[in-house]
């Protein structure tokens, strides 16, 4: 499930394979763009800001910059494949885009709000955002300020709001609030330490940067990487109260009730 973390690995997969590449061609498996060509066009950089993927692009002749944008959801996925590796990593169904360069060839399945539009106008997509856990944009104190403008939400919606913060998906939602012994039924208001809230959210998320598996727990051992999230029923690991499980909204979440006793 791609979450700040796991978009920014993507990303730097993405800019390694191919910053600097010239496109051998395209294929864009999206009515919008079905007929659009970027052979020629060069790749420039590649980013993240949130869980959405900015590949940023030169045309030909070098005169105006675009960026293809894509919004990973909970299912997309970007693969790079050497050329003549087969594609396996998802079912040819579910390919939306396909860059290919000399050297290396993106595939990108599942994507979601695919767009190409100027560089200079990326904000129509992105500016929304809240600032980015993973960015160089990092503002602790406005992301403070925006779960704060919100008193009445719950802390777990709260924190899936990209408007908020950027980067925060189910799993470490469902970590913060354990760690911090929060219920996630808990109104913003009533939180008592948002900032260290959200300095924790930061600190989890550049843990697991550059690497494919997410721990909050300090293992990477199979089994032994959350707290809470994916463990409906297991002995909570400080307690060994049986951890829960039930939909918030429209996600599911994960908690301790007795570590994160219900707000009163």
């Amino acid at each position: 499930m791609p979450e700040g973390d796991t978009v920014w690995n993507t990303a730097r997969v993405l800019a390694r394979a191919l910053t600097g590449a010239r496109l051998t061609g395209s294929d864009f498996r999206v009515p919008q763009l079905a007929t659009t060509d970027l052979t020629g066009w060069r790749v420039t950089d590649c980013a993240s800001r949130g869980k959405h993927l900015l590949i940023r692009l030169a045309e030909p002749t070098g005169a105006a910059q675009w960026t293809l944008h894509s919004h990973l959801r909970m299912d997309g996925t970007w693969r790079v494949y050497a050329p003549g590796e087969r594609w396996n990593a998802r079912p040819a169904h579910l390919i939306r885009v396909v860059l290919s360069a000399a050297t290396a060839t993106a595939v990108g399945y599942h994507l979601h709000e695919v767009a190409l539009l100027p560089t200079a106008e990326e904000d129509r997509l992105v500016g929304h955002l809240g600032p980015d856990l993973l960015g160089t944009d990092w503002d602790p104190q406005e992301a403070v300020r925006r779960l704060a403008d919100r008193p009445a939400d719950n802390i777990a919606e709260a924190l899936l709001d990209q408007r908020n913060l950027a980067g925060v998906g189910n799993l470490y939602k469902c970590e913060l609030l354990f760690l911090r012994g929060i219920n996630p039924r808990t109104r913003v208001a009533d939180v008592p330490d948002l900032a260290s809230l959200v300095t924790l959210a930061h600190d989890l998320l550049a843990a697991n940067r550059g690497r494919w598996t997410q721990s909050t727990t300090g293992s990477l051992r199979r089994g032994q990487t959350s707290y809470v999230y994916g463990r409906r029923a297991q002995p909570c690991r400080r307690c060994g109260t049986a951890i829960r499980k039930e939909e918030l909204g429209e996600r599911v979440t994960y908690w301790c009730p007795r570590c994160q006793p219900a707000p009163t």
